[in-house]
């Protein structure tokens, strides 16, 4: 595999931030994953990184180097997090379980395979071109659906927030699965969390991304979402990779090429909770420490 990848998070105007993101690669698989937090206290946050934190322990261990059904690991991996959610709640004693929107995909064999659960969405540009943009589980998306409501109007209606899909609810998670994408050189996934969406149109995504290098266009789509946010901008959290044909010759620094990869080896991008300067907390260093400990033995349990 060949790929140009990058990812940031932002807090937006908001007083914390409870978006968390993580890719891993083998030698022949790549993983993104995006998680919107919801609730109380710090415990938005928490869902988030055990969303995130669950798929990436899982991809550790069964990317050797490849994962052998791809849309089976997005699915028991995604149902395992909201799992651990839960059992974080019940050890907590919350009364409302905390929750999180998730959005994954796993590229191998040049096919991506994509899941979500929530507004946090993926996307499929080819040439500037939107091949394919995962459907929200939102009041709104069903507005649309019902021809109420042009999907312009999607970012500033009054029910913009209300999902009906998350991981860590008291009902089973409403998962969606993408369609098999086969990669060609040049292609885009964009993996974001509705912060990002809602500032700036889909064309306008598409048509950065057609004029300029992931490394250069998602910062630039992260200032527009903001600065379109306002006052009330919501945190922004984004993923976007490029797609190289394999092992192709030439390129810049940006570049990752696994082809000297061992096969049982993994390289994984995830900040850990509270490590992050833009993960802004109100927590001690000791709580954080508290809540380390408690979402790893949390995800030892689950990330099988």
């Amino acid at each position: 595999m060949k790929f140009t990848i990058y990812q940031e998070s932002r807090i937006g105007r908001r007083n914390n931030n409870e978006d968390r993101l993580a890719y891993c690669y083998s030698r022949e698989a790549l993983l993104m994953v995006v998680a919107d937090g919801m609730g109380g206290h710090y415990y938005g946050e928490v869902a988030a990184q055990i969303a995130v934190q669950t798929l990436s322990e899982t991809f550790k261990r069964e990317a050797k180097p490849r994962i052998r059904d791809p849309f089976f690991f997005l699915q028991k991996g995604l149902l395992n997090a909201h799992k651990a959610i839960l059992d974080f709640a019940g050890k907590h004693e919350l009364t409302d379980s905390p929750r999180t929107t998730c959005v994954a995909c796993i590229v191998q064999g040049n096919v991506a395979y994509g899941a979500h659960s929530g507004d946090s969405r993926l996307y499929f540009l080819r040439r500037g071109k939107m091949l394919m943009r995962s459907k929200d589980h939102s009041r709104v998306q069903l507005l649309v659906d019902q021809g109420v409501i042009s999907e312009k109007q999607m970012s500033c209606h009054a029910d913009r927030n209300k999902i009906y899909g998350c991981l860590g609810g008291q009902q089973a998670p409403e998962i969606a699965y993408s369609r098999k994408m086969t990669l060609e050189a040049g292609d885009v996934l964009l993996l974001c969390t509705d912060g990002v969406w809602s500032g700036v149109s889909d064309e306008a995504l598409a048509t950065s991304l057609k004029n300029s290098a992931v490394m250069q266009a998602i910062p630039h789509i992260l200032d527009e979402a903001e600065n379109n946010g306002g006052t009330h901008a919501d945190n922004l959290s984004i993923i976007g990779v490029r797609w190289e044909d394999s092992y192709a010759e030439g390129g810049d620094g940006s570049l990752i090429s696994t082809k000297t990869m061992q096969r049982d080896t993994v390289t994984t991008r995830m900040d850990e909770f509270g490590r992050n300067p833009s993960h802004k907390t109100e927590l001690t260093e000791s709580e954080i420490e508290r809540a380390i400990e408690e979402i790893r033995a949390t995800i030892q349990k689950y990330a099988k």
